[in-house]
Protein backbone atom coordinates (compact mmCIF):
# COMPACT_ATOMS: atom_id res chain seq x y z
CA UNK A 1 0.00 0.00 0.00
CA UNK A 2 1.05 3.54 -0.58
CA UNK A 3 -0.53 4.76 2.68
CA UNK A 4 -2.40 3.04 5.52
CA UNK A 5 -4.16 4.37 8.62
CA UNK A 6 -5.90 2.85 11.64
CA UNK A 7 -9.67 3.44 11.80
CA UNK A 8 -11.54 0.79 13.82
CA UNK A 9 -13.99 1.16 16.64
CA UNK A 10 -16.95 2.09 14.40
CA UNK A 11 -15.27 5.43 13.79
CA UNK A 12 -17.28 5.85 10.61
CA UNK A 13 -20.47 5.18 12.57
CA UNK A 14 -21.55 2.29 10.40
CA UNK A 15 -21.85 -1.27 11.70
CA UNK A 16 -19.36 -3.45 9.87
CA UNK A 17 -18.39 -0.47 7.72
CA UNK A 18 -15.26 0.60 9.58
CA UNK A 19 -12.16 -1.56 9.06
CA UNK A 20 -9.53 -1.56 11.80
CA UNK A 21 -6.96 -0.54 9.19
CA UNK A 22 -7.59 0.89 5.74
CA UNK A 23 -4.96 1.52 3.14
CA UNK A 24 -4.80 2.87 -0.35
CA UNK A 25 -2.61 1.69 -3.19
CA UNK A 26 -2.30 4.54 -5.65
CA UNK A 27 0.09 5.56 -8.39
CA UNK A 28 3.00 7.79 -7.50
CA UNK A 29 4.08 10.78 -9.57
CA UNK A 30 7.18 8.81 -10.57
CA UNK A 31 5.17 5.92 -12.06
CA UNK A 32 5.21 5.99 -15.84
CA UNK A 33 2.03 3.96 -16.09
CA UNK A 34 -0.82 5.07 -13.85
CA UNK A 35 -3.50 2.78 -12.45
CA UNK A 36 -6.74 3.09 -10.52
CA UNK A 37 -6.66 3.60 -6.77
CA UNK A 38 -7.31 0.44 -4.74
CA UNK A 39 -8.68 0.41 -1.21
CA UNK A 40 -7.38 -2.40 1.03
CA UNK A 41 -9.09 -3.17 4.35
CA UNK A 42 -8.09 -5.26 7.34
CA UNK A 43 -10.13 -6.52 10.28
CA UNK A 44 -7.88 -7.30 13.25
CA UNK A 45 -8.97 -9.44 16.17
CA UNK A 46 -6.86 -9.94 19.28
CA UNK A 47 -9.43 -12.40 20.68
CA UNK A 48 -8.76 -15.75 19.01
CA UNK A 49 -12.35 -16.89 19.65
CA UNK A 50 -13.90 -14.50 17.09
CA UNK A 51 -12.86 -15.83 13.65
CA UNK A 52 -16.43 -15.93 12.31
CA UNK A 53 -17.09 -12.32 13.29
CA UNK A 54 -13.77 -11.23 11.77
CA UNK A 55 -14.50 -13.10 8.55
CA UNK A 56 -17.97 -11.57 8.29
CA UNK A 57 -16.61 -8.09 8.76
CA UNK A 58 -13.83 -8.63 6.19
CA UNK A 59 -16.42 -9.94 3.74
CA UNK A 60 -18.54 -6.82 4.28
CA UNK A 61 -15.53 -4.60 3.53
CA UNK A 62 -15.31 -6.12 0.05
CA UNK A 63 -18.22 -3.86 -0.87
CA UNK A 64 -15.82 -0.92 -0.96
CA UNK A 65 -12.38 -2.57 -0.98
CA UNK A 66 -10.38 -4.12 -3.79
CA UNK A 67 -8.80 -6.42 -1.21
CA UNK A 68 -9.83 -7.41 2.29
CA UNK A 69 -7.90 -9.20 5.05
CA UNK A 70 -8.66 -10.98 8.32
CA UNK A 71 -5.86 -10.65 10.88
CA UNK A 72 -5.95 -13.15 13.76
CA UNK A 73 -3.59 -14.15 16.58
CA UNK A 74 -1.66 -17.38 16.21
CA UNK A 75 -3.40 -18.58 19.37
CA UNK A 76 -6.54 -19.32 17.31
CA UNK A 77 -7.75 -22.89 17.80
CA UNK A 78 -6.49 -25.25 15.09
CA UNK A 79 -10.05 -26.25 14.15
CA UNK A 80 -11.11 -22.59 13.83
CA UNK A 81 -7.97 -21.80 11.85
CA UNK A 82 -8.69 -24.59 9.35
CA UNK A 83 -12.23 -23.38 8.74
CA UNK A 84 -11.18 -19.74 8.54
CA UNK A 85 -8.39 -20.50 6.09
CA UNK A 86 -10.78 -22.49 3.88
CA UNK A 87 -13.36 -19.69 3.92
CA UNK A 88 -10.71 -17.11 3.08
CA UNK A 89 -9.55 -19.21 0.12
CA UNK A 90 -13.13 -19.72 -1.10
CA UNK A 91 -14.07 -16.05 -0.86
CA UNK A 92 -10.79 -14.41 -1.84
CA UNK A 93 -10.22 -12.80 1.54
CA UNK A 94 -6.66 -12.57 2.82
CA UNK A 95 -5.60 -14.16 6.09
CA UNK A 96 -2.77 -12.90 8.27
CA UNK A 97 -1.63 -14.42 11.55
CA UNK A 98 0.35 -12.60 14.22
CA UNK A 99 2.04 -13.29 17.52
CA UNK A 100 0.08 -11.55 20.31
CA UNK A 101 3.20 -9.66 21.44
CA UNK A 102 3.10 -5.86 21.29
CA UNK A 103 6.88 -5.61 20.87
CA UNK A 104 7.17 -8.19 18.07
CA UNK A 105 3.84 -9.14 16.49
CA UNK A 106 5.59 -11.05 13.66
CA UNK A 107 2.81 -10.79 11.04
CA UNK A 108 2.64 -13.64 8.53
CA UNK A 109 0.46 -13.74 5.40
CA UNK A 110 -1.17 -17.18 5.20
CA UNK A 111 -3.64 -16.43 2.36
CA UNK A 112 -3.20 -13.56 -0.07
CA UNK A 113 -6.34 -11.58 -0.80
CA UNK A 114 -7.69 -11.67 -4.33
CA UNK A 115 -8.33 -8.38 -6.08
CA UNK A 116 -11.97 -7.57 -6.84
CA UNK A 117 -13.72 -4.57 -8.29
CA UNK A 118 -15.67 -3.05 -5.42
CA UNK A 119 -19.14 -1.60 -5.85
CA UNK A 120 -18.53 2.08 -6.63
CA UNK A 121 -21.70 3.10 -4.81
CA UNK A 122 -20.21 1.73 -1.58
CA UNK A 123 -16.75 3.09 -2.38
CA UNK A 124 -18.22 6.57 -2.59
CA UNK A 125 -20.38 6.03 0.49
CA UNK A 126 -17.24 4.98 2.43
CA UNK A 127 -15.28 7.97 1.08
CA UNK A 128 -18.10 10.40 1.91
CA UNK A 129 -18.40 9.12 5.50
CA UNK A 130 -14.65 9.30 5.97
CA UNK A 131 -14.51 12.85 4.58
CA UNK A 132 -17.42 14.03 6.75
CA UNK A 133 -15.87 12.63 9.93
CA UNK A 134 -12.20 13.40 9.27
CA UNK A 135 -11.28 15.42 6.13
CA UNK A 136 -7.56 15.30 6.97
CA UNK A 137 -7.63 11.50 7.16
CA UNK A 138 -9.49 11.40 3.85
CA UNK A 139 -6.84 13.62 2.28
CA UNK A 140 -4.07 11.49 3.76
CA UNK A 141 -5.53 8.43 2.04
CA UNK A 142 -6.88 9.84 -1.20
CA UNK A 143 -5.23 13.24 -1.64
Amino acid sequence: MTVAVPLGGAGLQKKWGTPDVVGVYKPLASHRIKFDIEIVSAEIKVDPTQPVVAFGQAAAYRLFSAKSYVVMPRTILLEDYGRLESLCLLFGIGLVLFQPDIEQPDFEIRVRAQRYYPDMYYVNEFADRLYQIDPSLFNQLFG
